[in-house]
């Protein structure tokens, strides 16, 4: 069977379009007459996605909560005795778009007797790495729905993070730009208009206010200008931002600065911690766990130190000595893992880490944004106050003038 897209027209003239999971063109025609709908067009689901342009500006992909609940559910179904194919059956007709399409793909894969891993490994933007080496070790420990289940809180985990920083970042964002908009509406638009009345009276302004005319004729005529190498610059760093140079300058600089480097060392210990726990309880051997972990560890310095760590935890098995080496990991963190290596558990020492450094940074978050509101307002209320004293400051000379 195979994912078809097609087109059709309704009894009432409405013109639709969908897919739907079938054998051959000729099922899907005869299930859309049976739905009392016309076929203008049906082919698989994939030549169809190649033939709109559109879809190679914007390309489909799949929402982090409809990879939880794909995994979730197929946690369910495996752990109540129905076999791997079957279960991915039943949940292509739960899923939609992309995610359909590709687990059309996979059943088809399986059907042709590739493991699951491998059939998810071919779709390496929405399965990552971690994702397909945990399946993998599942399907060869026999515990498939144990370490789904596992996966599906890493997930869902992960999931919330993300969630929690964006809804963090909102109110902040929604205050800057107010402030930006409010500020730009008086230089470009009030300050102009009451220069003219302070040009009139000819009276010598106070400083704040020819400070205050300078910045806004700046704006009024180089708003082009200034628009053109913003634009310019953005690209421009865009594009240094993905050269190696320019990623390390970016990632030394992530470790220089405070704040930054808290969240960039914690996350770095939090993602290292979780995910190689994780893989070490799912069954992955040593060697082939560090490979994983170091690859997903996002800056390039804090990755060199690891890759060295890891060089020398394979050779010799001594992990919190070698992770101590970085000066990445904090002393109690160390003090866990090196308890957990003696102890023999080494991923339930690893996860207590991840867990209580996760917890730290999201505490540490919550009291970021809430010192943040408050210094944008004073900072907008500065701004607004000293255009507010600079216009005002002209006009009240010239009523004492009047008295």
């Amino acid at each position: 069977m195979a994912l078809y897209a097609y087109q059709a027209f309704t009894k009432e003239g409405k013109k639709v379009s969908g897919y739907l999971d079938a054998s051959s063109q000729q099922e899907v025609k005869e299930r859309l007459v049976q739905q009392g709908m016309y076929p203008i067009t049906i082919e698989t689901a994939r030549e169809g996605t190649r033939r709109t342009w559109f879809s190679w500006l914007m390309p489909m992909s799949v929402k982090p909560k409809d990879r939880i609940l794909f995994t979730k559910q197929l946690a369910v179904l495996l752990k109540s005795g129905i076999p791997l194919l079957q279960a991915v059956e039943l949940l292509i007709d739960q899923m939609s778009g992309t995610l359909k399409s590709i687990l059309v793909a996979v059943k088809d894969d399986i059907k042709e007797g590739s493991s699951f891993a491998d059939a998810l490994k071919k779709y390496p933007k929405v399965f990552d790495n971690i994702y397909v080496q945990l399946v993998r070790a599942g399907e060869a420990s026999g515990k498939l729905e144990t370490i789904l289940e596992r996966l599906t809180g890493f997930l869902e985990r992960k999931e919330e993070t993300r969630a929690r920083i964006r809804s963090a970042l909102a109110q902040p964002m929604i205050q800057l730009g107010v402030a930006v908009l409010v500020v730009a509406v008086m230089l470009i638009w009030v300050v102009p208009t009451m220069v003219e009345n302070f040009t009139e009276s000819g009276k010598q302004l106070p400083g704040s206010t020819q400070l205050l005319i300078v910045i806004s004729d700046f704006l009024v005529n180089h708003y082009l200008i200034l628009l053109i190498s913003s634009v310019i610059i953005y690209f421009l760093y865009r594009y240094w931002s993905t050269t190696p140079t320019g990623q390390r300058f970016i990632d030394t600089w992530k470790l220089r600065i405070p704040v930054v480097r808290y969240f960039s060392r914690t996350g770095a210990v939090v993602q290292f911690s979780q995910t190689l726990g994780m893989l070490i309880e799912s069954g992955v051997n040593l060697s082939e766990a560090l490979d994983i972990v170091v690859q997903i560890t996002d800056n390039r310095i804090l990755k060199d130190a690891l890759n060295a760590a890891r060089d020398k935890i394979i050779k010799q098995g001594k992990i919190a000595q070698y992770l101590q080496e970085t000066t990445l990991f904090p002393p109690i963190a160390i003090y866990l893992i090196k308890t957990g290596e003696q102890s023999g558990q080494l991923d339930f020492m690893l996860l207590t880490v991840a867990q209580n450094y996760e917890t730290d940074m999201k505490e540490a978050a919550d009291s970021l944004t809430a010192k943040i509101s408050p210094i944008l307002l004073v900072a907008m209320a500065l701004i607004v106050g000293f255009i507010v004293i600079s216009i005002a400051l002209p006009i009240m000379q010239m009523g004492q003038n009047f008295e």
